[in-house]
């Protein structure tokens, strides 16, 4: 499986983002998926998940309520809608597939390259 992210950029303190993260292949239904950050000089920490079929979520506290996971499984491809955002939420964001053995959230066996997010204060 190839993870290709997009959608991060600039944007000022209250605004909103939506990545995407398109997965080649035909297993892509098959895996669950997940949205982790690094900032720079900080550990890479996980941001959101969203298990093969879509019915269950799990979101880190920080963005509970403001972060939204979906995921459409004809498309292949996995959306982190991102609302008022914070100049806390600064960081390099990737998405992963898990096939299933690390738990939703917990890591990933494949990643994507990184699209950052910038928010300005």
């Amino acid at each position: 499986v190839q993870l290709q992210a997009s959608g991060g950029g600039l944007v000022q303190a209250g605004g909103s983002l939506r990545l995407s993260c398109a997965a080649s292949g035909r297993t892509f239904s098959s895996y669950d998926m997940g949205w982790f950050r690094q900032a720079p000089g900080k550990e890479r920490e996980f941001v959101a998940a969203i298990n093969w079929s879509g019915g269950r979520t799990s979101y880190a506290d920080s963005v509970k309520g403001r972060f939204t996971i979906s995921r459409d499984n004809a498309k292949n491809t996995v959306y982190l809608q991102m609302n008022s955002l914070k100049p806390e939420d600064t960081a390099a964001y990737y998405c992963a597939a898990d096939r299933g053995g690390y738990g939703l959230g917990s890591g990933g066996d494949y990643w994507g390259q990184g699209t950052q997010v910038t928010v300005s204060s």
